[in-house]
């Protein structure tokens, strides 16, 4: 079949403060990591035998996940960091970096491989993608998505012929540049040989490395072009969009946890709700042990994170409350993201709870 490797060493700087204490696979989707849908998504396709390269926060990622037992799979770790002046500092190697040193420590990568990046939800029909790999007897592959002309500028386009044989990459081309329009969704396949082409014990990336020389080598190198979802959390403004979407049941496999008391508003147990005298506009999921006064108002998309405050008069509209957030009364927070220490916006803009750059008032709701 095939083997997984899952790139997690990454600092996740375009999506702080949402990665100020956390890996960015850790963001939760639904209260779940980002990165068990994707072991999910790899043991429905068969793919049990999985490495994950870590660095920043790696103890989040390997107390969650440990051997992967739960999911029925098998979970190794390999951490990148060096020691300076007596401490453990991350330094990550690169996605291509990082699976060349794994194939020196144990030659883990012995058969087909599929590389997925930690941060993305998908539906990709792997299989089927593992069948056009062979048969085209591709050393690589890139899963590539066609996008808007007016979006090439955010992805690394792929450039191929009729066959689908890779012939360049452009980076963030100006739509007037680009020679396509099919962007590399940081799926790939590859072949054992692949890794012999990374250089030992340095920092090098698949992307703006690797693939280059594959295409200098003039090697079977192709680009899949399939329909899936792809719900990419580069950004803060992403990760907002994409838990509108989950919350509206855009995206299949991704059932609402708890109880549907009401046509889409779903609830945890243990809460302390006034439901005559509130107002809630699904779809909302409101976790455990949330308290809600009376007056709230709350309008969807929306999640309520367990054990978060809603105080007396408060609106929450198309947001997202991390666990234990209290929102005081009468405060309105519209389109943003919120934890007991921090509200951004789904422009990126932060606020600190403490902040006297902003009026609005929240916290911690266990204190």
């Amino acid at each position: 079949m095939a083997k997984g490797m899952i790139l997690a060493a990454g600092q996740g700087t375009r999506v702080r403060p949402l990665t100020r204490d956390l890996p960015k696979p850790m963001v939760p989707i639904l209260g779940k990591p980002v990165m068990a849908y994707l072991i999910e998504h790899l043991a429905r396709h068969g793919i049990t035998e999985i490495m994950v390269n870590v660095a920043w926060h790696h103890q989040k990622i390997e107390e969650y996940f440990g051997d992967g037992r739960r999911w029925g799979v098998q979970i190794g770790y390999a951490y990148e960091g060096v020691r300076d002046h007596g401490e453990i500092l991350p330094r990550p190697m690169g996605s291509a970096g990082g699976m060349r040193r794994i194939q020196d420590f144990s030659g883990f990568f012995d058969e087909t491989t599929l590389v997925l990046c930690g941060d993305a939800l998908i539906d990709l029909d792997i299989t089927a993608a593992l069948v056009e790999h062979h048969t085209k007897n591709a050393m690589a592959s890139v899963v590539a998505m066609d996008v808007p002309l007016a979006d090439v500028q955010s992805y690394g386009i792929v450039v191929a012929s009729e066959d689908g044989r890779i012939a360049s990459f452009q980076e963030k081309p100006k739509p007037s540049e680009a020679k396509s329009t099919l962007a590399s969704t940081g799926i790939y396949i590859f072949e054992p040989a692949v890794l012999g082409f990374v250089p030992p014990d340095q920092v090098y990336d698949i992307g703006s490395q690797l693939f280059p020389d594959l295409v200098a080598h003039e090697l079977p190198f192709y680009v899949q072009n399939r329909p899936f979802n792809w719900l990419d959390i580069g950004r803060v403004g992403d990760y907002w969009s994409v838990l509108q979407r989950v919350l509206r049941g855009e995206v299949a496999d991704m059932s609402m946890p708890g109880r549907q008391i009401k046509p889409g508003i779903w609830v945890g147990i243990n809460t302390s709700i006034p439901w005559h005298q509130v107002n809630i506009e699904g779809p909302v999921f409101i976790g455990s042990s949330v308290r809600i006064d009376p007056g709230v108002t709350i309008v969807g998309p929306a999640w309520i994170g367990h054990g978060c405050h809603l105080r007396t008069g408060c609106k929450v509209v198309r947001s997202i409350l991390f666990e234990y957030t209290r929102i005081a009364a009468d405060m309105v927070f519209s389109e943003v993201i919120v934890s007991p220490d921090y509200c951004v916006d789904r422009h990126g803009e932060t606020f600190y709870h403490d902040d006297d750059a902003t009026r609005l008032r929240w916290g911690d709701a266990r204190a």
